[in-house]
């Protein structure tokens, strides 16, 4: 099983329960320094075997080749679980365009680009599974995190249209994970520019609770609809659908006292034109004082 984005949060519990299995496990992220310390944790865990590769999911050939040498090593890959994304704060007028529009390159290139990797040796071996984790802002919008809900629509978009087009194959599935505000360190990796810092906003899941759906959809695949992982996110996207006046009136509001902090915090790109490996572990700093 390959995990991309295995570094950090969803993906290194992810990657943490299939090793509990048992599974023959292949990582990828951007940071070599964190991915050998999830490395030594899956062994410790029980993995029947760990490959790991560094390689940046937003760069075509990095990813194309890093695939093509793990089916060659593994002998194929029967399933593959995408979490590798980057998160942005400020508005569309403040964010620099380079940090925009990388937010949105990661999500949708980097679906796009995993996607043509594993699916011909999906189509060949007649069988395989693909775990997309997209996000509730892949189905509404929040001021402030523009380039983030850009992406997440963007990948959204394109994991839908890749169910419908796997129709073919019986066996060949493609799944969307969408987990609401999750305790992972992304919120603080992120880049920033609203002058706060940032949180995950209540209510707030464990990152091994989205780790856990991800397990069950690779054992059993549900194509066709994505998996909603919290109990707020129906509710705020009928919001958003059915009552866009009050949604659009609270939305700003409410993001500001649930998800920006009162200390203040200096412009920054964050992680994402490249990794901050000393910030990558599963959890996040919540709760917090």
């Amino acid at each position: 099983m390959l995990v991309v984005g295995a570094s950090s949060g969803i993906g290194r519990a992810t990657a943490l329960k299939l090793a509990a299995n048992g599974d023959r496990l292949a990582l990828v992220s951007r940071s070599a320094e964190a991915l050998a310390a999830v490395a030594a944790d899956c062994r410790a865990a029980g993995a029947g075997e760990v490959l790991v590769r560094t390689a940046d999911v937003g760069v075509e050939r990095e990813i194309t080749d890093t695939v093509r040498e793990l089916e060659s090593e593994l002998g194929g890959l029967d399933a593959v679980v995408h979490t590798a994304t980057v998160m942005g704060y400020g508005s569309v007028e403040d964010m620099p365009a380079d940090v925009f529009t990388t937010v949105v390159d990661t999500a949708v290139h980097g679906t796009l680009y995993l996607a043509r990797a594993v699916l011909p040796g999906f189509r060949q071996r007649g069988r395989g599974v693909l775990v997309i984790v997209n996000s509730l802002l892949g189905s509404v919008t929040v001021p402030n995190m523009g380039a983030y809900a850009t992406a997440k629509w963007g990948q959204r978009a394109i994991a839908r249209t890749l169910q419908q087009e796997v129709q073919d194959a019986r066996d060949i599935h493609v799944c969307i994970v969408s987990p609401g505000s999750t305790n992972t360190p992304i919120y603080y990796q992120g880049a920033n520019y609203t002058g706060r810092d940032a949180r995950p906003p209540v209510p707030v899941l464990q990152p091994e609770r989205t780790a856990g759906s991800i397990v069950g959809l690779l054992d059993r695949p549900r194509n066709h609809v994505s998996i909603p992982v919290g109990p707020p996110n129906p509710i705020v996207i009928a919001g958003f659908r059915f009552l866009p006046f009050v949604y659009d009136r609270l939305v700003g509001p409410l993001f500001k006292l649930a998800a920006l902090t009162n200390r203040p915090l200096p412009d920054t790109a964050g992680n994402v034109h490249g990794p901050t490996a000393e910030a990558e572990r599963v959890s996040g700093r919540w709760p917090q004082r």
